[in-house]
């Protein structure tokens, strides 16, 4: 500004003293500072996706995004092969008894979606950047109701109808008659509406809420983002996590079970060498889910331990997800229309052959 205020006074005296002065040759023209390209002040803009958050921080939230992203791709590929499999169903009789159980996979893959998309309520990160601006009246309080909503969803609905829907898809593989789809629907709310109702009743209204300690029954604590704004980090409480241990308990002796008996029937190699990957999947990350409940408690949200052991626990349970996805859901349409499709080149090999 200061310099463009001497040119204008320096045209001014110029103007005025015109004609006492002999005319000096005007100087040649400096290049415009429109002509130099001019190059993005990177530290001072947010022009990246999460370029105003330190990445040592966030690294966290970051992993489990892309996390999620990757989980969601593959249950959009399940779920267009549930509808392609679905629509060729109507033309070709080899699947229509295959594709009798289609709404129960669909349904496999729509709880896994809602699972990825509830962890996204959890990040503080995405919260501050995507759900406050629209909501910036939220105090801690109405913050810390998005933690409850996140720990009855996850822990008291969506993870146990996954399991639930996993395990009906694994004993109806060795029946001979499909149930009907509405028995699939009553089994899914029988067996989960006692969990969610508990982690209703402990997330909500614990009895001895003022004589326990925090972390038993509550599901954020207040803490610093990081912005450095005032927030609510959710949090899993002791009551939780014991209400989804005991389910955890009952449902793997019930999984193991199963898994035992499809394999004493089944002779084929691959089919059975899938049911093994599939049980220790499921197996593997519930124990480790579980491991990682109990610890959770020694740390505050705010340190570093919490987010390596909540990020682990997100992990191996997304990984069973996508383990149950691709072995009862991809991989057995997918051997479906192989064999269609080989069913109907036999007819037409036979008659050319004839011919």
């Amino acid at each position: 500004m200061r310099k463009l205020l001497s040119h204008h006074h320096h045209n001014v005296l110029s103007s005025s003293s015109f004609l006492l002065l002999p005319p000096s040759p005007s100087p040649s023209p400096s290049p415009s500072p429109s002509q130099f390209p001019i190059v993005p002040d990177y530290t001072t803009h947010e022009i990246f996706f999460f370029s105003s958050i330190p990445i040592a921080k966030s690294g966290f939230d970051l992993a489990t995004l892309a996390t999620i992203a990757a989980l969601l791709l593959l249950s959009l590929i399940s779920f267009s092969v549930v509808i392609y499999t679905r629509v060729r169903s109507r033309r070709l009789r080899h699947l229509e008894n295959f594709n009798s159980l289609w709404t129960v996979r669909l349904l496999l893959v729509t709880i896994t979606s809602i699972w990825a998309v509830n962890e996204i309520l959890r990040l503080p990160l995405v919260r501050r950047k995507y759900l406050y601006p629209f909501l910036p009246t939220l105090n801690l309080h109405q913050q810390s109701n998005i933690c409850k909503i996140h720990v009855v969803l996850s822990l008291g609905f969506l993870e146990p109808s996954f399991l639930v829907t996993l395990l009906f898809l694994v004993n109806v593989s060795i029946k001979k008659s499909n149930p009907s789809r509405m028995w699939a629907l009553v089994s899914l709310l029988a067996v989960c509406a006692p969990v969610t109702l508990l982690q209703l009743f402990f997330v909500y209204s614990s009895p001895l809420e003022g004589r326990l300690p925090r972390f038993m029954h509550g599901s954020s604590v207040a803490g610093s983002d990081y912005f450095g704004n005032r927030t609510a980090l959710c949090t899993y409480p002791f009551f939780s996590s014991v209400v989804f241990g005991g389910f955890a308990a009952a449902y793997a002796v019930a999984f193991l079970c199963s898994c035992w008996r499809v394999m004493d029937l089944v002779i084929n190699k691959g089919i059975r060498n899938r049911i093994y990957l599939l049980a220790a999947a499921v197996m593997v990350a519930l124990s480790v889910q579980i491991a990682c409940l109990s610890l959770s408690w020694l740390w505050m949200p705010e340190e570093a331990a919490y987010g390596y052991v909540v990020l682990a626990m997100f992990l191996f349970v997304a990984g069973s997800m996508a383990v149950g996805e691709v072995i009862l859901v991809i991989k057995p349409i997918a051997e479906a229309l192989s064999a269609a499709a080989e069913l109907q080149r036999r007819p037409a090999e036979e008659r050319t052959t004839s011919l």
